[in-house]
Parts: C-alpha cells; sequence; structure tokens
C-alpha cells in the first residue's frame, strides 16, 4: 500500500505491518483514504480528527446548496383581470428571487366545459412573465386542474466590466 506519514510526507509504497508500525509509532491511526486507487493509499493521522473535519466539509457543502422552492398561484376562470395582475406580480417577484411558479386554474362545476378559457389565461401569464421566466411543464390537465410550471430564467450578466475597461484606456 501507499503510505502518507504522520507529516503528510509521502513515505512511499510499504507492508501493512510496516504501515501499522509507523502509525503505532506516531501514536495514530492508520486510515485509509483511497480504497479503490492501485495501491491502495492509507494515511497515518487521528481517526477522530479525520471524522469531525469530515462532517464539517459536508455540512459547509449543504450549506452552500440552494433549495428551489415552489411556488404557486391558483386562479379560476372567472379570476378577473386586474386580481390576476396582482398574481402575476406575486409570481414575477418570485421568480427574480429565483424560485419556480406553478400557475393553476382550478375548475368547478361546468366550468370544466370550457378548459381553451384556462389554456388561454396560462398562456397570457406565461407571455407576461416570458422576460423572467421559462416554461418547464406545459399547460396541462390534471383532474380538475389545470397547471402550467415557470422556472426562472437564466439571465445573461450584464457587460459592465468591458466599458469599464474600455474608458480606462
Amino acid at each position: 500500500m501507499r503510505l502518507i506519514g504522520p507529516n503528510g510526507e509521502n513515505v512511499g509504497v510499504v507492508s501493512i505491518r510496516q504501515a501499522l508500525q509507523i502509525a503505532r509509532d506516531a501514536e495514530q491511526d492508520l486510515v485509509e483514504v483511497s480504497p479503490n486507487a492501485a495501491p491502495p493509499v492509507c494515511r497515518v493521522l487521528d481517526f477522530g480528527k479525520f471524522l469531525y473535519e469530515r462532517e464539517k466539509k459536508e455540512r459547509e457543502a449543504k450549506k452552500a446548496q440552494t433549495k428551489i422552492e415552489v411556488k404557486e398561484i391558483r386562479l379560476r376562470p372567472k379570476t378577473n383581470e386586474h386580481h390576476r395582475g396582482f398574481k402575476v406580480e406575486d409570481a414575477r417577484r418570485w421568480l427574480l428571487q429565483g424560485h419556480k411558479v406553478r400557475v393553476t386554474v382550478k375548475f368547478r362545476g361546468r366550468e370544466m366545459d370550457y378548459p381553451e378559457l384556462a389554456l388561454e389565461d396560462l398562456k397570457e401569464i406565461a407571455q407576461m412573465l416570458a422576460d423572467v421566466s421559462v416554461i418547464e411543464q406545459a399547460p396541462m390537465m390534471e383532474g380538475r386542474t389545470m397547471l402550467v410550471v415557470l422556472g426562472p430564467a437564466k439571465l445573461k450578466p450584464a457587460k459592465k466590466p468591458e466599458k469599464a475597461e474600455e474608458s480606462a484606456e
């Protein structure tokens, strides 16, 4: 096995018995860090400290992850333009914050006979939000609801640094 010593130096390829002796002399543990390598890589270190450092890295990585939340606006086929405008502004704000938005139109009673009205509304809302969103899931029926899922658009970074360089010259 390839051995990395207690101070981080590369000892080289040694036998298991010799590696264990080096670890005992340093009063530390022999830890296999890369079992799939040829030959496997082992390291002489304090195992408790190794576990603590690994958990710390995992916690930091978990903090760095972004959780994409799915917000929802609910409408009815009879929702008027003014009320829908408020809902669209909420959706715009959420999309700019990086959330996904599900727009649902709920049907009641005989409203199910006219799904084209809801389809028109959903397309209109998607058009109103086209500058900040992309359609991730096209309008579809699910029971008594029709829905569309909008995701935040990838905004192109502004080219301000290039202009600053030109003015500096």
